[in-house]
């Protein structure tokens, strides 16, 4: 089920770090700014800036009317501190799914059919989605000018900080993540790679495993009587991927229910090793980085360059 969320440019770049920079935002001048406390540093500046960013996010400004803002506040300094929300997993989805009725029953103008919501509730659940995106960075900006930021924009009043200026702040900051991120996966890429190279060189020379010329290594745990699949065959199989440590990141087996795909639409570990499976068979991989996702990984799970275990049974040759 969808969930009502605030997806700001920043809130994106701490998930995704695929920053696009958001267009200006626009706030009413009507309170003035002058005589308000000024901004001093670049921590503060920024936290305004980003503030203001989620002020101005469309999802925030189509839940207002729903919206206690100081349960919206205090929601957000929980979970940036990493605490415990109050909601409930059942009461946030249930919150989430009446709030998303609501705008959606305001912006086709039937708003009087939308059901009723808790505002106290809702300023709780979008303070958790904010609060957690921003957790990873807390460290990066002022929170009382965060704080501030975000209202002057609700509450249309004049910013502190001209739109240009916060979008150049919020832009240099998505850059800087992106570049510390880049430069820590490129290490993790590297450490990956190595333990990788080590324990496949340990594993070759064990009892069963064989090792192809790309580097693939799998033993033969049941062997099968039916066909082969071609490269652009699609198969129906049953099957675990770990990690080296054991850590299970996906199985069939858990989800009750045998994948059917094509080889020619998976990692290159795959599509080489079930094509020396026949019909009926269990095989298992070790499967190097270069092989399955290599230096981009696939997050949250498989980091750059990780080896990878898999167990198949080849179930089925679909066509």
């Amino acid at each position: 089920m969808e969930k009502f969320r605030v997806k700001t440019a920043v809130l994106g770049v701490v998930f995704a770090l695929s920053f696009v920079h958001a267009g200006p935002v626009h706030a009413q001048a009507t309170p003035s700014a002058v005589g308000a406390k000024p901004l001093a540093g670049e921590r503060e500046r920024l936290g305004y800036a980003i503030g203001m960013e989620v002020g101005a996010d469309n999802a925030l400004q189509a839940a207002l009317p729903d919206l206690d803002l100081a349960a919206f506040e205090q929601s957000i300094r929980r979970s940036i501190s990493g605490a415990e929300p109050l909601m409930k997993p059942a009461d946030a989805q249930k919150t989430s799914l009446a709030l998303m009725q609501r705008v959606q029953a305001r912006q086709s103008g039937n708003a009087g059919k939308a059901p009723a919501v808790s505002r106290q509730q809702v300023g709780e659940l979008l303070g958790i989605n904010v609060g957690r995106s921003l957790a990873p960075v807390r460290d990066e900006f002022d929170l009382a000018a965060f704080m501030r930021g975000w209202r002057v924009v609700v509450e249309k009043g004049k910013p502190l900080i001209p739109p240009a200026e916060a979008q150049a702040l919020r832009g240099t900051f998505a850059e800087r993540l992106r570049e510390r991120n880049a430069a820590r996966r490129a290490e993790a890429g590297e450490r990956n790679r190595k333990t990788g190279e080590a324990f496949l060189a340990a594993n070759r020379g064990a009892k069963g495993v064989v090792t192809t010329r790309s580097g693939l290594q799998y033993q033969v745990l049941k062997p099968g009587a039916g066909a082969r699949p071609l490269p652009s065959s699609r198969v129906k199989v049953d099957y675990e991927g770990k990690l080296l440590d054991g850590k299970v990141f996906d199985s069939s087996y858990q989800r009750g229910e045998p994948a059917v795909f094509a080889l020619n639409q998976v990692i290159p570990g795959w599509t080489e090793g079930l094509g020396l499976m026949a019909a009926g068979a269990k095989y298992r991989f070790w499967i190097p980085g270069d092989l399955a996702y290599g230096r981009r990984g696939s997050p949250p799970n498989i980091g750059p360059n990780e080896t990878l275990v898999f167990d198949v049974e080849l179930l089925d040759i679909v066509k």
